[in-house]
């Protein structure tokens, strides 16, 4: 069968040869002879090798012997090529027989083996869907959260970064929104087999500089210790995860030890960002006419007092950029890291330390640091019965942040507000009549965070064909987030002391262990080969949250203190218990190398249901059909050398809610009786709701083409998530807002996915590589009974996706009145929520996807991404001031409404005092009109390289490298940033780095 697989390729591989080597240039003018031998791969012969004279068109192909005859002269060169072994070269010189031994092609389908969490497969021989990405493509990349590394290079996810502040957070969306409940749509992430939690310990009220949502917790894993990152998608990759695939599976692998001779590499960076995207504001001239207007639209010819920048108090001549001034700084990158590794075939060891640090765009000396340390050693018995890997990574996570990122104040202070600081250095408060910004800057955010993972896998082989494994994991971590709000951030007019100022504190730990013990067998049946998987799971998890605030200080200097402060409350103090359990399963049969059949099954139970509904089961069959195997496939399309359908379906489950919802639970409220302390209930129980249930169907086609020059994979994918887990809305008269349920809904995912990778060119010194992804997601609530008549019949839609926004339908600027104008649903003459908000708008992704090349010339290496997103989002008008009043607007609000007849996009200017304008302007905020173009094209990385020549660095491995994220941005959107969208969020940073690394 080998050689009926080899021979399929040879016509293309004779045509792809030709073009490559081909050149009119012969060695005609010398002796010829005959060459022959015999071509092996180290297990024996190998038919269907192209042997070609390089620089010619002739050539032949080994037969099942591996035997081969060409006639060459003696300055000739020999090419022998094969699909999945690497291509190699052979001078002929005196010799009349060269017998030749191929080397596998790490890069081939049947070499690259991917991780799919239990098990491992072969990128030819699997049946699920999972994306793949490697060290190489993460460390090109001047990232410090692997979330951000993957942005781009994946079919199916879509990620987006919240926030250009460092340590921010990110969402992540692996085929779409499953759930209702906002965060009941994150992926599960294994480290090393080892649980990383998904959910932060971080409280949005103190992380208000990251746009009030909790830091990332995977900032606790450093990219440049990562060797890949595989996203499993389908049924058939997530269901032996249970519950805990529902939405998808992130498995991050780090980097491991290579065996041979003991090597140090050692490594630094550095490099600046700064904010690319900027919104066009108006200047000073504008700004001003824009207050004259809206004060003469509202009848007012005597400036107020309090209107500085209008009424002759500022210098109305004056103008600042704020967003210069605010935003406009340099942040500063370094990053180093050291690492030692060796051993031999049956030990291999690596120890590596790493350290970054980065500034930020804002005023001040802020800085994020990170430092990680990763051990990994793996042993083995001389006669590979027995084996252990003990792995430990260590990392802390330390942030020094303002308590506010100045981006709503850069984009809204009037262009002639007064300088920032006065003749004495100090802050410049303009006789009370400014508001300084940077007054702000004295309210700071601080985290410290750590995270220890430790992982041991004990794998013992008794007999050929059976193993014994055991998965053991450690994982810890703990947070201390502060915000101070000292009474420095207000005007000194207003008199007030440290009585005044406030700490929040947030601190958090949470530690967890898993114990996964499994057992294979392989059996072979005649062309077939039986894979069998069972294991079980053990997981535990506790964590602490104690959240509290203290105000009423003797003074600032010792703000950090609670003790201090002479009122200190205690707001939450939390300890919970997460319990699981579980059987799992896998049974996989290959015959003859085309037709697989993959089965996966589980049962979990899980500490978060009642006793009744806490066990679930869940399965899914994947199948493969490698249609390239076939003897016809040569002759009907021998340009198509590796060919396969796939096809699975199953059901996984999610229990992503809070624990103990089906229990009464009580706190304590602060309150005493008879000097006894009083508990208050928390929630209403419910001991019957049961596990959201997530039942997913795809179906695909891989193709390799001219000897996998060209690969494609398309997928279509149908999610279908039921028994929605939400807290169902209850009338404020039961005392309670909500109480967890089942919710009998059904959300929908379905999408198209394309994948293309092409070799574009191929020579000795010369490469070119093109990955080309495509997602094209479609999100529909299917079905909700009774939608109607529930507190989500202004949210949502049945038929509609979930990431709709239900507005005013808008119908543009009365030319008569200026004011804007929405279409009246009821027809009861009144614009009002909910009965006229019934335009529909999707705010989801159209379809994304990204492009990426990577070229090689000699010692140089140049590799770049484009990431592209079609959407549409809230724009300025949804989130800016009302235009005329003592703030600085878009110079897009200048197609304004002045006189009776004018067709305009903007209404009339006003101060505020025509209650009309307002009114409209309020409504403006939910209307059509504030939905706009947020589609973008983004250079989201690029990397160039060069290794020094051997000549130049004697026995040391020289790189020299230069790396840019975010480097230009072409979208349309009305905003600061397409993808943060948020006018209060500081956009991604554009980063351009450059640095060093030596081998020894």
């Amino acid at each position: 069968m080998k050689n009926y697989y080899r021979r399929s390729y040879a016509l293309a591989l004779t045509f792809a040869l030709f073009l490559t080597y081909y050149s009119p240039t012969f060695s005609q003018n010398q002796p010829q002879k005959t060459i022959s031998g015999i071509i092996t791969d180290g297990d024996g012969p190998l038919g269907g090798v192209n042997v070609l004279v390089k620089n010619s068109a002739r050539g032949s192909i080994s037969d099942l012997e591996g035997r081969y005859s060409v006639t060459a002269a003696a300055n000739d060169t020999l090419v022998f090529t094969y699909v999945g072994y690497k291509l190699q070269e052979v001078a002929v010189g005196s010799n009349n027989i060269m017998n030749v031994v191929m080397e596998v092609d790490a890069q081939a389908l049947d070499a690259v083996v991917i991780n799919a969490g239990y098990y491992k497969v072969s990128d030819r021989e699997k049946t699920g869907s999972i994306a793949r990405i490697t060290a190489a493509q993460i460390e090109n990349q001047p990232v410090s959260n692997p979330l951000a590394a993957m942005q781009g290079r994946m079919a199916g996810v879509n990620i987006v970064q919240n926030t250009g502040v460092p340590g921010g957070g990110f969402s992540v969306r692996i085929r779409g929104r499953n759930s209702i409940r906002a965060d009941g749509s994150e992926p599960l992430y294994i480290v090393d087999g080892v649980p990383y939690p998904s959910q932060s310990l971080g409280d949005s009220r103190v992380s208000t500089v990251l746009g009030y949502v909790p830091q990332s917790p995977l900032n606790g894993i450093n990219p440049n210790d990562i060797e890949s990152i595989e996203v499993l998608k389908d049924a058939d990759a997530t269901a032996i995860y249970g519950s805990r695939g529902a939405n998808g599976v992130v498995l991050i692998t780090t980097k491991k030890g290579k065996g041979g001779k003991t090597t140090f590499e050692i490594g630094s960076s550095t490099g600046v960002g700064k904010i690319k995207h900027r919104m066009e504001l108006l200047n000073t001239q504008q700004y001003l006419s824009m207050r004259r207007e809206a004060f003469a639209n509202d009848g007012i010819t005597e400036y107020p007092s309090f209107d500085y920048d209008i009424n002759g108090t500022w210098d109305q001549n004056r103008y600042t950029d704020w967003q210069d001034e605010l935003l406009g700084g340099t942040a500063y990158y370094n990053n180093a890291h050291a690492s030692v590794q060796g051993g031999n075939e049956q030990t291999r060891f690596l120890v590596k330390g790493s350290y970054g640090e980065q500034s930020t765009v804002l005023p001040g000396d802020y800085k994020y640091k990170k430092s990680s340390i990763l051990l990994n050693l793996n042993h083995s018995t001389a006669d590979d019965k027995f084996s252990i890997q003990i792995s430990g990574n260590y990392v802390v996570d330390k942030n020094n942040l303002p308590a506010t990122n100045l981006v709503r104040e850069a984009l809204t202070l009037p262009p002639n507000a007064p300088a920032l600081y006065n003749e004495n250095g100090e802050l410049n408060w303009e006789d009370n009549t400014f508001d300084n910004p940077l007054a702000a800057l004295n309210a700071k955010y601080k985290s410290n965070a750590n995270y220890l993972r430790a992982n041991t896998v004990l794998s013992y082989t008794p007999f050929k064909g059976f193993g014994l494994k055991a998965n053991l994991g450690y994982f810890a971590t703990s947070l201390e987030e502060t915000r101070t709000a000292p009474h420095t951030i207000y005007k000194p007019s207003f008199g007030l002391d440290s009585s005044y100022s406030i700490l929040t504190i947030n601190n958090g730990d949470l530690s967890s262990w898993i114990i996964e013990p499994q057992a294979t067998y392989t059996l072979g049946l005649g062309k077939g080969v039986l894979d069998i998987l069972v294991g079980t799971t053990l997981q535990n998890d506790n964590a602490d949250q104690l959240f509290q605030s203290a105000r009423d200080f003797p003074s600032n200097t010792v703000i950090y203190n609670a003790a201090a402060a002479a009122i200190h409350t205690i707001e939450s103090d939390t300890e919970e218990m997460y319990r699981y359990r579980a059987l799992f399963g896998r049974i996989n049969f290959n015959w003859d190398k085309k037709y697989i059949v993959n089965l996966t099954a589980r049962r979990d139970g899980s500490s978060r249901f009642g006793a009744e509904n806490r066990f679930a089961n869940f399965g899914a069959v994947g199948a493969a059909y490698i249609f390239s195997e076939e003897p016809f496939m040569a002759k009907v399309f021998p340009f198509i050398n590796f060919g396969k359908l796939r096809a699975s379906y199953g059901t996984t489950g999610n229990d992503q809610i809070g624990n103990y919802g089906y229990l009464n639970t009580y706190t304590t409220n602060g309150l005493s009786y008879q000097g006894n302390q009083t508990l208050s209930p928390v929630q209403l129980y419910n001991p019957d709701f049961g596990w959201e249930t997530n039942r997913k169907l795809e179906a695909a086609i891989e193709l390799g083409i001219l000897n996998d020059r060209i690969m494609l994979s398309t997928s279509y994918y149908r999610n279908r998530s039921s028994s929605q887990l939400v807290g169902i809305p209850l009338p404020g008269t039961t005392g309670f807002t909500s109480i967890q349920s089942n919710l009998d809904a059904t959300v929908q995912n379905t999408g198209l996915e394309f994948e293309l990778n092409t070799v574009n060119l191929k020579t000795d010194s010369f490469t070119w590589n093109t990955s080309i992804n495509l997602t094209i997601p479609k999100n529909k609530l299917l079905s909700f009974p009774q939608l109607e008549n529930s507190t989500y019949a202004n949210q949502y839609v049945v038929g509609q996706p979930l990431d709709i926004q239900l507005l005013y339908q808008s119908t543009g600027v009365d030319p008569q009145t200026g004011v804007y104008t929405f279409l009246d649903v009821d027809g009861d003459g009144i614009i009002s929520n909910p009965n006229d908000r019934k335009a529909i708008r999707d705010v989801g992704p159209k379809f994304y996807g990204g492009l990426s090349n990577s070229i090689t010339y000699k010692m140089f290496q140049l590799d770049f991404l484009f990431q592209l997103v079609k959407q549409e989002a809230r724009n300025y008008l949804s989130d800016t001031p009302f235009p005329g009043i003592m703030r600085n607007q878009p110079t897009a609000i200048l197609d304004q409404w002045q006189n009776p007849g004018d067709d305009a996009s903007i209404q009339l200017f006003s101060a505020g005092y025509n209650n009309g304008a307002y009114l409209a302007y309020i409504n403006s905020y939910n209307a059509t009109g504030a939905i706009g173009d947020a589609s973008f094209v983004r250079l989201k990385n690029i990397a160039l390289s060069y290794n020094l020549p051997s000549q130049i660095a004697t026995n040391v491995d020289c790189r020299i490298f230069l790396t840019g994220q975010n480097l230009f941005t072409i979208t349309k959107y009305l905003g600061p940033d397409p993808e943060t969208l948020s006018i209060g969020n500081l956009p991604p940073l554009s980063v351009l780095t450059m640095g060093v690394e030596f081998k020894i």
